[in-house]
C-alpha cells in the first residue's frame, strides 16, 4: 500500500473517530442526568420483574424496592420465569411480609413464537392490568433482576416520565464491571449510541430509527404501553427493549433516554464466559443483516484500528493524523463513560479507554461468533434456545 493511500485511510478513520468523539461530548453535556430526588408520586406505580435463575441477585433489588420513598401506591410483581436455582424461594424470603410484593410462578417454557423474557413481561403486564381494573392509568415499570437502585430512583423515574410527557422513559444504569473482559466490552453499550446519535434531538422525534432504550429499566405510561400492544407486539424480538421503543413511536408516543448512573447500576454479566454467551445471543440482530453488521464492523475497524496502527508504525504526517484519531477515540469513550456514570470516572475506565482498539476487536469477534451460531441454530440463553428471527 502506498503512503498516500495509507494516509487517506488513516485520515478517513480519524475523521470518523473525531465525529464520534464530538457527538459523545455533546451528549455528555446535553443528556439529562436522572437525579437522586424526585417529586412525590401519588398515581399507581407497578414494578414488574421477570426473573430466571436470579436467586443470587434478585434479593438485592427487592431490598432496594422495599426502601423506596416518594411512591404512595407502589406494587411490585415478580415472576419466577421457570428458574432452576431457587429464585422463587429467594424472592419470597426477600419480600417477607411486605404486602406490596407478589411473587408469581411462571410457566416452565414460553409460548411458541415468544422469547422467554417477553412472555414473562407480557404476563406481568396482564396481571398489573387486571389489578388496575377498568382504569388503564398509572405507570408500568420493568426492571431486570440484576439492577440495583437508590431509594428515590422509582419516584425520580416516574417524575421524568411525567415531566417529558413521553410514552416511555428509559433510564440508562451504570454498567459495572468485575473483570477485564467486562471492563473492555460493557462500556461499548453506552458508547455505541453516545458516539453516533444526538440523543436529546432524537428524544423529540417519532422516527423509530433514532430510538434508544435499555431493557434493564423501562418506565411506561401504562395507557400508552397497552395501546401500543405491549410486549405482545414484540413477542419474538430478541432485543425487545429497542423493539418496544420503536412500536411506541409508530403509535405516536415519544420515547426518551436519560442517564441514570447516579441512582441505578447493574453488573449485567459476570466474567468472560457469561459475557460471551450474553452478547452472542443477540448481536446477530443488531444491524438487520450480516451485510449490515459487516458494514458497521468495517467502519469500526477503519476508525479505531487504522489510526492507532498509524500512531505506532507510521511516520511524519501519517503518524500525527493517527495520534489524533486515537486521542479522539479515547476521549469519546471517556465522555460516553462519564455520561453513563453520572460524571464519575475510575482508573479502570481510563485503562479501558486506552485499550479501546482491543475492545473493538472483542466486539467484532462477538459479532462474528453471534452470526455464526445464529446460522447454525445453536444460540441459547439460560438453558433455552434463542429465537432465530427478528420479525
Amino acid at each position: 500500500m502506498t503512503i498516500p493511500v495509507a494516509r487517506r485511510l488513516v485520515a478517513a478513520g480519524t475523521a470518523i473517530a473525531a465525529g464520534g468523539c464530538t457527538l459523545a461530548v455533546a451528549n455528555r453535556l446535553s443528556v439529562r442526568q436522572l437525579g437522586v430526588l424526585g417529586p412525590p408520586v401519588i398515581e399507581p406505580v407497578t414494578v414488574c420483574i421477570p426473573a430466571r435463575d436470579e436467586a443470587g441477585r434478585l434479593p438485592g433489588l427487592i431490598a432496594d424496592l422495599r426502601r423506596q420513598h416518594g411512591i404512595a401506591r407502589l406494587r411490585v410483581l415478580i415472576m419466577d420465569d421457570g428458574s432452576r436455582d431457587g429464585t422463587h424461594a429467594a424472592a419470597v424470603a426477600a419480600a417477607g411480609d411486605d404486602e406490596r410484593f407478589t411473587v408469581i410462578a411462571g410457566e416452565s417454557e414460553p409460548r411458541p413464537g415468544w422469547t422467554g423474557k417477553s412472555a414473562a413481561c407480557a404476563r406481568l403486564a396482564e396481571i398489573a392490568g387486571a389489578d388496575a381494573g377498568s382504569s388503564p392509568a398509572g405507570v408500568l415499570i420493568f426492571l431486570d433482576a440484576d439492577v440495583r437502585i437508590g431509594a428515590g430512583a422509582i419516584a425520580a423515574a416516574v417524575g421524568e416520565l411525567r415531566r417529558t410527557g413521553a410514552g416511555l422513559v428509559s433510564p440508562w444504569p451504570r454498567q459495572r464491571a468485575g473483570s477485564t473482559a467486562e471492563a473492555l466490552v460493557q462500556p461499548l453499550l453506552c458508547w455505541s449510541w453516545a458516539s453516533t446519535l444526538p440523543v436529546r434531538a432524537a428524544g423529540r422525534s417519532l422516527r423509530p430509527s433514532t430510538a434508544v432504550s435499555c431493557g434493564q429499566f423501562l418506565v411506561f405510561d401504562a395507557a400508552a404501553y397497552r395501546a401500543a400492544g405491549g410486549h405482545a407486539a414484540v413477542a419474538a424480538q430478541i432485543t425487545e427493549d429497542l423493539a418496544l421503543a420503536r412500536v411506541l413511536r409508530r403509535a405516536g408516543h415519544r420515547t426518551v433516554l436519560v442517564a441514570a448512573g447516579r441512582i441505578a447500576n447493574t453488573r449485567m454479566y459476570r466474567g468472560a464466559t457469561e459475557l460471551d454467551t450474553g452478547y452472542t445471543r443477540w448481536l446477530w440482530s443488531a444491524y438487520g443483516s450480516p451485510a449490515g453488521s459487516a458494514a458497521v464492523g468495517a467502519a469500526a475497524a477503519l476508525a479505531y484500528w487504522a489510526p492507532p496502527a498509524a500512531a505506532l508504525l507510521g511516520r511524519g504526517r501519517t503518524r500525527r493524523i493517527g495520534l489524533l484519531g486515537y486521542a479522539c477515540a479515547v476521549a469519546g469513550r471517556l465522555a460516553a463513560r462519564s455520561l453513563e456514570s453520572g460524571g464519575v470516572l475510575e482508573r479502570a475506565d481510563l485503562l479501558a479507554a486506552l485499550a479501546h482498539p482491543v475492545a473493538v476487536a472483542a466486539y467484532l469477534r462477538l459479532s462474528f461468533r453471534s452470526h455464526r451460531l445464529h446460522r447454525a441454530g445453536a444460540l441459547t440463553w439460560k438453558g433455552r434456545p434463542v429465537a432465530t428471527h427478528t420479525h
